[in-house]
């Protein structure tokens, strides 16, 4: 007799619930696309890691911090000084 595969049938948010991760794979897929917007707006504004520090009043390796997909520390006073020296600004909704 073949053995059933139980995941047939089920989407990934399913597997990730039942694996227990999907709160920290949500989480880090969300930095890591607000890291990426950052950059983008740092590459069009020709700003630099260095300059972002100097105008976010932090250090280059907070900046590094930022955008460490493994660092899970990241609060939103960070993420609204990093929006502000770009001239943006922070956007969090629930949906």
């Amino acid at each position: 007799m073949v053995a059933k595969n139980k995941n047939i049938g089920s989407d990934f948010d399913d597997f990730l619930a039942e694996e227990g991760i999907r709160d920290n794979v949500e989480a880090t897929a969300i930095k890591r696309v607000i890291a990426f917007q950052i950059k983008k707006e740092m590459k069009k504004k020709n700003i630099t890691k260095t300059e972002m520090a100097r105008k976010m009043h932090t250090s280059r390796t907070a900046i590094e911090r930022l955008f460490d997909p493994e660092n899970e520390s990241i609060t939103l006073v960070t993420l609204n000084k990093a929006a502000n020296a770009l001239g943006k600004k922070l956007k969090v909704e629930l949906v």
